[in-house]
């Protein structure tokens, strides 16, 4: 007898060793889900590159105001004869107003040069400078280039943050949704294992003579409905986990969320942290600092400075130039009298495609004008509607939470009816099937209500 107690306690003991070195499964926390995301996830990498094309489009406009250097040499000697031997350099300054600086240098001889490009001997140095009278003269391609590249950067970034709002939305929606279909699970597992055991308590209650022979097909149907249920809900679980690993990204490389790896249980609490619902649970809601809005702001002001070069278009060009004419000792020679001046002129008769772009830059600014007020509007109600369905949703989760406990004790007298005698399988099942539909409604509100306060935060669009 002795013998067998220690044997029996030595496999007790062997168990609850086995069952304490067993791991528990691995929780991924939603702000640890969410910083993988953040840092990692391709979508908003790519709007990382929007921004930095944004700031390489700045760069582009710039260089229309760099200096610029110019050579130009032309030699041509036939049977010992020198034709023509011409050199022209110039460094030419563009500046902000159109005006533009120019330094230069001629050296030209030959037998058979063009008498107006002859030079002295030691060649010849200009210093001049060329302003536009009119158009081009406040605004000109190179200056509407650079402001339009300059909100583009304010563009990028509003857009940037929109990109990855919506990335964030998508990746905190599949974690909601994986934490629900990994609920239901549990759910269904705890009532196979209630079905299975209330199956052999009828069988044996059966063999006492106690119960009907029909209450064990009964109870065997039961089982056979959660093992169906539970099969299914297995199969949604599968799919959100690997819709869920989609989002999970580590540099370069895609992860797949492992089996064991369950969901925060304290999901609600880490949303509220992670998304800031505290701030987007305020009454009133600034608009002014949305990313759309200032993203529209910004395409209303890059079609404004192109109306203002349109608009410069219809004024005549007029474009004056002054070049001092010396030779390279320093002014020696020569006086101020002596220079080079030039004067352009031209407009077309009617102005009819300068009219035609200015109108049509105009109805541009217009229709953008109108789809942000209707942006405005439309964010202005769509907070208020959603802000509506998350109280609504609480108190749908409040009468449902009341309806669980009630149903709960609705299953816990009937089971007593039923060890009395005065119940049936039928009707025990049928408490059961009850209280399982109320649960699993309880878990789809709550799904909902962290659903819909993820979509305010999409809506709000506030990263900060």
């Amino acid at each position: 007898m002795n013998s067998r107690l220690i044997l029996f306690l030595l496999a007790m003991i062997s168990q609850l060793t086995a069952i304490a070195q067993k791991p528990e499964p691995e929780v991924l926390r939603f702000t640890e889900f969410l910083g993988y995301v953040k840092k990692y996830h391709p979508q908003v990498r790519q709007a990382d590159l929007e921004l930095s094309k944004a700031e390489m489009m700045l760069m582009t406009a710039r260089g229309g105001f760099d200096p610029k250097l110019e050579v130009d040499f032309n030699k041509k000697e036939f049977k010992k004869t020198d034709y023509y031997s011409i050199f022209n350099s110039s460094f030419k300054l563009p500046t902000w107003y159109g005006i533009e600086v120019k330094a230069g240098f001629e050296k030209n001889e030959g037998v058979y040069l063009n008498p107006q490009s002859k030079t002295p001997g030691q060649g010849l140095t200009t210093l001049g400078i060329t302003v536009p009278l009119a158009q081009g003269l406040l605004i000109n391609q190179r200056m509407a280039d650079l402001r339009m590249a300059r909100l583009q950067i304010n563009l990028s970034k509003a857009e940037r943050q929109l990109q990855a709002v919506n990335v964030l939305y998508d990746a905190s929606t599949a974690y909601i949704n994986w934490k629900r279909t990994y609920d239901e699970v549990q759910l269904y597992q705890e009532y196979l294992s209630f079905a299975e055991k209330r199956a052999e308590g009828i069988k044996k209650l059966i063999k006492a003579g106690d119960k009907a022979a029909v209450d064990s097909i009964e109870a065997r149907i039961v089982v056979k409905n959660r093992q169906l249920n539970l099969t299914e809900a297995e199969l949604k679980l599968t799919k959100s986990r690997l819709e869920l690993s989609n989002y999970l990204w580590v540099e370069n490389i895609p992860l797949e969320l492992a089996e064991q790896v369950r969901p925060d249980q304290e999901l609600q609490n880490e949303l509220k942290l992670a998304l800031n619902f505290e701030v987007l649970q305020e009454k009133e809601q600034s608009l002014e600092n949305h990313p759309k809005i200032m993203a529209m702001q910004n395409k209303i002001a890059m079609l404004t400075v192109e109306e203002k070069l349109k608009r410069n278009m219809l004024l005549p060009k007029i474009d004056v130039g002054y070049h001092y004419l010396s030779d390279p000792s320093y002014f020696s020679n020569y006086g101020l009298g002596d220079y080079k001046f030039e004067l352009k002129f031209s407009i077309p008769v009617f102005l009819r495609k300068e009219r035609g772009a200015l109108k049509l830059a105009k109805l541009k600014i217009q229709d953008t004008q109108l789809d942000l007020n209707l942006e405005k509007l439309q964010l202005k109600n769509k907070i208020t509607a959603q802000k509506t369905e998350i109280k609504s949703i609480e108190n749908q989760i409040d009468i449902t939470n009341s309806l669980v406990k009630d149903y709960d004790k609705m299953l816990i007298y009937e089971e007593r009816l039923f060890s009395l005698g005065e119940s049936s399988v039928f009707l025990l099942n049928s408490r059961e099937n009850s209280l399982v539909s109320t649960r699993l409604s309880q878990i789809s509100l709550q799904n909902r209500f962290l659903i819909s306060n993820v979509e305010l935060f999409r809506i709000v669009a506030n990263t900060e």
